[in-house]
């Protein structure tokens, strides 16, 4: 499905973004105002996870219809199969029309993904689509993208596959800090580390897309 409900979380990332966003929206809006050096006065407005929407995540056309956007030059089922796309942690739009994708993690054991779960007439299109982004970003790395960190990749992809249509999209990975039950990193040192191996194995420390990609680390005592 390309919608899926989450009853309020109780652990990890998924609790703490479901928090973020519907009781301390204006920590990470401030946040992310600044890596992208938005003006102060354009408002953010949070669509998902909210709990008036039973806390739903979405994916594929789903997302696509959350954020009211169209496709005018390249089609969604010309670039990712069908069922097969990221679920964004959390979604928004910016009253200048600007889109903020979201992936969040609280410990160290997500930043690996594993491999795509896809079927083989799917991953046909999902390799020529992830390389194709690697070609538009003239990244060199031979890793196959949908192999290794494979949730940093498809989201990737994703932003690209938004601009190529002409949609100003952005792409925030939110790193929670001092999460103990999960037993998360304690610092943002912590968290940069395993971020700098991420980005070195792929190849993409520095791309055309960067200037719309930003990671935030946010402490979760400022949300209890």
């Amino acid at each position: 499905m390309a919608r899926k409900v989450f009853p309020s979380a109780e652990k990890g990332s998924q609790k703490w973004i479901q928090l973020l966003v519907n009781s301390f929206p204006q920590i990470i809006d401030d946040k992310l105002k600044k890596a992208f050096k938005f003006d102060n006065g354009e408002n953010i407005r949070w669509l998902s996870p909210l709990s008036t929407d039973e806390f739903a995540e979405y994916s594929d056309w789903d997302f696509l219809n959350v954020l009211n956007l169209k496709l005018g030059k390249r089609s969604l089922e010309t670039f990712w199969p069908t069922r097969g796309g990221p679920q964004w942690d959390a979604l928004a739009k910016t009253s200048r029309d600007r889109v903020i994708l979201v992936e969040a993690k609280s410990h160290i054991n997500e930043v690996d993904s594993p491999r795509t779960a896809a079927s083989d007439s799917s991953l046909k299109l999902i390799h020529a689509s992830l390389n194709e982004t690697k070609q538009a970003l003239n990244i060199e790395s031979k890793t196959d993208w949908s192999t290794c960190f494979y949730q940093y990749t498809n989201r990737l992809a994703f932003l690209y596959f938004l601009r190529k249509n002409d949609i100003l999209a952005y792409l925030i990975n939110i790193y929670f800090i001092n999460d103990v039950i999960q037993d998360g990193p304690k610092s943002e040192e912590e968290w940069l580390g395993a971020i700098k191996l991420l980005k070195k194995h792929l190849g993409v420390k520095r791309h055309k897309l960067s200037p719309y990609m930003a990671d935030i680390f946010i402490n979760v005592k400022e949300l209890t």
